[in-house]
């Protein structure tokens, strides 16, 4: 209504259909790590409140919440659940976390390329290593060396377990917007 009052010069139906598009650009950012997902849908849908009432998304904008809580859980259940699946320690755990601070705001930024995207990916998994590494300082290296990598491979199991639920559930808020808010498009 806000903006419906303030001629912006753009009809509904094709706002509607760019805020769509907006939304799945939220929904590819679930499936791939370093892209923000909730940015995009919160404010695709935020958009339309200002455009058709808030009451409008109320529904849509309450699912998207709680699919961006449960999003997040699962994403960090489905890790938790790879590195535990391989028999791995808390040091790797602990490891995991400090090489994605340190991939985010460490070396990896300075990188010409890529940097704290690199770091989100290459950070948690070189940690993780290291972190497995040092505490089966009671195996051989070879078996060390092993059992670190294994960490590192669930790691990345899990992680894509994760965001493959995470994308299910964002594709369920779209979904949901597209079917609450279909009606509002002819008003």
């Amino acid at each position: 209504m806000f903006l419906s009052a303030v001629n912006t010069g753009i009809g509904d139906d094709i706002l509607y259909w760019v805020l769509i598009a907006v939304m799945m650009v939220g929904v590819l950012g679930a499936l791939l790590p370093g892209l923000p997902s909730a940015i995009f849908i919160v404010g695709a849908i935020l958009v339309w409140g200002f455009v058709k009432g808030f009451a409008v998304v109320t529904i849509p904008l309450v699912v998207t919440l709680v699919v961006l809580l449960l999003s997040t859980g699962v994403e960090l259940l489905a890790t938790y659940w790879g590195v535990k699946k391989i028999g791995a320690s808390h040091w790797s755990q602990i490891g995991s976390i400090v090489g994605l601070f340190a991939g985010i705001f460490g070396l990896l930024p300075a990188l010409p390329f890529g940097g704290p995207l690199i770091g989100i990916l290459l950070g948690p998994i070189i940690g993780a290593f290291v972190g497995e590494f040092l505490y089966r300082k009671d195996l051989e290296l070879s078996a060390r060396l092993q059992l670190s990598l294994k960490v590192c491979i669930g790691i990345v199991v899990g992680s894509l377990i994760g965001n493959i639920i995470k994308t299910i559930l964002t594709l369920g808020a779209v979904i949901t917007f597209i079917i609450v808010t279909w009606p509002s498009l002819s008003t």
